[in-house]
């Protein structure tokens, strides 16, 4: 793997600032919504700034990036690391083209730890601005399992600007460039990974979304198969790692062939929707936050947890946010089909977990939701945000549930 000459150790104080000031961009009137000339409330809870990047908080979301993945990507880079110290610097940057889809899904795994690096997103050949300032001001401290390396590029992507340490993984077919950065993360945690997280390489992208942060969570590879085969690159990685547990994220784009074949690598076991529910984006959501086998998977079928939401039309969403599954609250990835409603499966899910305490459990002692929410207003929408903090806020439990609580 190619490396670049030692990075200029330069400050970056002041460019991390900046960037702050223009990914936040909101002044106080600007966080809550104002009244329209009808008396209601108006369309846009926060402008976008020249950037086109936005935070908005209330109080159980935080709205995270803007008008596209690339500076969303940017924007969730910097709320994980503000760059201030060396503390909140990453150890590397992941570097994908925001055309591959692919490589930038097989990257989410590169978002666990111990490296748990943020991905940022070139646009072909051309650094986005926006990408430049985000990678200067993290300014990466160099990842000692990769020669002091602060960038890592997955596939062909753009040129880093000079005075980075560099390392990449080869350009490829899917299966090919997913072998890449499983050496990767197998150098990263100092040994092979034990379980395996496989997608069919021709499903549709929204239907693979949950397993980017599936897979920065538990630190395992994302493997590509096709619907009729298991590619030559993936089976050399199965056989290398010596049977072990493959999971396989939206089954209904692998032919029963292929899972028969898989079968020959490893205990194979299918991730699906609960029984009743119609297998769409939005379900197979929320069949990874609940699946769960012995220490793999969320499990997440109880309130106190940190939870992503992004809309499944913006698939290239999922790699950058994958980090927010690996840090902070540790959240799953959950989908929305349309920026204005929230699916009712979902809402269901939610009240599910929803917060609660009771007259013997004071709130200060009870637990807590947190979304973060992914993309503009035309991701998510100004009152789907205020939705979804309603069902996220911790509430009283009903009488005849209080009488049933343990005392404190």
């Amino acid at each position: 793997m190619q490396r670049m000459s030692p990075a200029a150790r330069l400050p970056a104080a002041l460019a991390a600032l900046a960037l702050v000031a223009a990914l936040t961009g909101c002044g106080k009137s600007n966080s809550r919504s104002s009244a329209s000339a009808g008396g209601g409330p108006s369309r846009r809870l926060a402008p976008l700034t020249p950037q086109g990047a936005v935070t908005v908080t209330t109080r159980n979301t935080t709205r995270l990036g803007g008008t596209d993945p690339v500076i969303d990507a940017a924007s969730i880079a910097r709320v994980v690391y503000p760059g201030l110290t060396k503390a909140s610097r990453p150890q590397a940057v992941v570097l994908v083209d925001v055309r591959n889809w692919s490589a930038a899904l097989a990257a989410s795994s590169l978002s666990s730890a111990p490296l748990n690096a943020p991905i940022l997103y070139s646009n072909g050949k051309e650094l986005p601005e926006v990408t430049k300032d985000t990678l200067e001001a993290l300014h990466p401290t160099g990842a000692k399992a990769f020669g002091g390396a602060q960038v890592i590029k997955v596939g062909a992507t753009a040129a880093v600007p000079r005075g980075y340490r560099v390392d990449s993984v080869p350009a490829g077919e899917p299966s090919v460039t997913a072998e890449g950065v499983e050496q990767v993360l197998a150098s990263a945690g100092g040994k092979p990974p034990t379980q395996v997280i496989v997608v069919s390489a021709t499903a549709p992208s929204a239907e693979l979304m949950p397993a980017a942060g599936l897979a920065a969570e538990s630190a395992v590879p994302i493997l590509y198969v096709s619907r009729s085969r298991v590619p030559d690159p993936t089976a050399a990685v199965l056989v290398a790692l010596g049977h072990p547990s493959i999971y396989v994220v939206d089954p209904s784009g692998v032919s029963p062939l292929t899972m028969h074949e898989l079968a020959h690598y490893g205990t194979v076991t299918s991730i699906v929707p609960t029984l009743g529910e119609q297998a769409d984006p939005v379900t197979n959501s929320l069949a990874v936050a609940r699946f769960t086998d012995g220490s793999f998977g969320w499990g997440i079928k109880e309130p106190g947890h940190g939870l992503v939401f992004a809309n499944q039309a913006r698939p290239l969403d999922a790699p950058p946010a994958a980090i927010l599954s690996a840090t902070g609250d540790y959240g799953p990835l959950l989908l929305l089909e349309s920026a204005y409603s929230l699916p009712e499966p979902l809402t269901k899910y939610l009240k599910d977990i929803e917060p609660a305490y009771s007259a013997t459990v004071r709130p200060v002692r009870a637990v807590y939701n947190h979304g973060w929410l992914i993309g503009d207003e035309r991701a998510i929408s100004a009152v789907t945000q205020a939705e979804l903090d309603s069902l996220l806020e911790i509430s009283q439990e009903a009488p005849e549930e209080q009488s049933n609580s343990p005392v404190e």
